[in-house]
């Protein structure tokens, strides 16, 4: 559908179409203009002393370079980038380049920032400049195959350098770990393996984001040997996720000192899993009466009550709850602010519940590579958005061993 709030700046008619997008394009006309002023004045200034075999000025002002439309967020502007003239070269030619427009900038960095999130969202290459036109009306320019190859290709590239990072600096108090399956089609079943981290001032960070073959215990050794070589060289004190990782077996050979958590997400699913569908709206109740519990007494009296009333008929779901019994109470060892952010791997599925949904509408094969760099750059984004953990002055005690008793540091609980 067309556009009419965004239309180009070319006649009385669209002006009075849409004035008010007409003067705002020729105020960013205008604005533009006097930044490529001042940018080559600037350029000028450098070379004031600068002079030629005559005595004269040696880099000057020549006019200004063909005029060219820049697709910006509010649609197209007509720009002329000035120019400067080498009076008498000595070898190489001093000549002005503008930052702001470099000499084939044809679309903004908004705009070139905003292609890969409409192909990461679920735009084909396609529908392109459909979907371009609607956000920036009929003048939009068509984009071709060869560019969404180049910003995959760079997106690639910026996955590598980040995959480098140095580490050193860091201290990680909680990580949330997962294996995420997408659903486009590959030669192998490979996962992505994730881990956020919590800092010490309380902030979430996207830590390690790499390919791996079915979750296994060697994807993951790779991975964390992976952060200790850059600097991670202190455990953390709580690692959460799913029971059927091959993590806590990888784990245990790198950070030996780590808690585990168990996902209650993830188990309430399993053992639901194993019960009636009549049953399981009530049994999902109980089961949210443990981890809700204020201490981990009460919340092992819960647990005890739903194992006798469900054992006997349902022993496979109430063995799967069983066996994690003190790897789903840890949490109780930890200040209790922290209790909502660590009793399940909420930051990673919240963050790649919008990659599922770009892959799922997927139907070529894909590369693992083309995987890793769409995921990387919704998980950027999502970043951004991440908010503290509760109670982040608590970390620190918890970094330096301090223990807690039901959310409470153990010396006030027995005081």
């Amino acid at each position: 559908m067309k556009n009419d709030n965004v239309v180009a700046l070319r006649t009385p008619e669209d002006f009075l179409k849409d004035p008010l997008t007409a003067i705002l394009r020729n105020g960013a006309r205008k604005l533009l203009e006097e930044a490529l002023e001042a940018e080559i004045e600037g350029y000028l200034e450098q070379f004031r002393e600068l002079k030629d075999s005559t005595g004269r000025q040696r880099i000057v002002r020549n006019g200004y370079l063909p005029a060219r439309e820049v697709q910006t967020g509010i649609g197209q502007v007509m720009v002329q980038v000035p120019r400067s003239r080498d009076r008498e070269p000595d070898g190489a030619v001093l000549r002005f380049s503008s930052d702001i427009l470099p000499p084939y900038l044809r679309r903004s960095r908004s705009i070139e920032e905003l292609l890969p999130w409409l192909y990461l969202k679920g735009v084909s290459t396609g529908d392109f400049s459909d979907a371009l036109k609607g956000l920036l009306g009929e003048a939009a320019p068509g984009l071709a195959a060869t560019t969404i190859s180049r910003l995959k290709a760079k997106w690639a590239e910026e996955v590598k350098a980040w995959r480098k990072r140095d580490l050193s600096d860091k201290r990680y108090v909680y990580i949330w770990v997962d294996g995420i399956y997408s659903n486009v089609r590959m030669a192998d079943r490979q996962c992505l393996l994730v881990i956020i981290g919590v800092n010490e001032q309380g902030r979430k960070e996207l830590i390690a984001l790499e390919d791996g073959y079915r979750e296994s215990e060697q994807s993951w050794l790779s991975v964390l040997r992976d952060l200790v070589a850059r600097g991670v060289k202190q455990a953390p004190a709580l690692a959460i996720g799913d029971g059927s990782l091959g993590f806590w077996k990888a784990v245990e050979q790198v950070y030996g000192q780590t808690r585990h958590q168990r996902c209650w997400v993830h188990k309430t699913v399993n053992v639901l899993d194993k019960l009636p569908k009549s049953l399981q709206s009530k049994a999902k109740e109980k089961l949210q009466a443990i981890w809700m519990a204020p201490s981990k007494k009460e919340a092992e009296k819960y647990l005890s009550a739903f194992v006798h009333e469900y054992q006997s008929k349902y022993p496979k779901a109430t063995e799967c709850l069983e066996k994690d019994k003190e790897r789903l109470l840890a949490f109780y060892d930890f200040p209790a602010e922290h209790w909502r952010h660590i009793r399940t791997t909420n930051p990673i599925e919240s963050t790649f519940a919008t990659i599922r949904l770009r892959t799922a509408k997927v139907r070529n094969c894909f590369s693992s590579t083309t995987v890793v760099s769409m995921a990387f750059q919704l998980c950027l984004c999502a970043e951004k958005r991440w908010h503290k953990i509760n109670g982040a002055e608590r970390l620190s005690k918890v970094m330096r061993g301090i223990k807690f008793v039901n959310g409470e540091e153990a010396r006030r609980n027995a005081a």
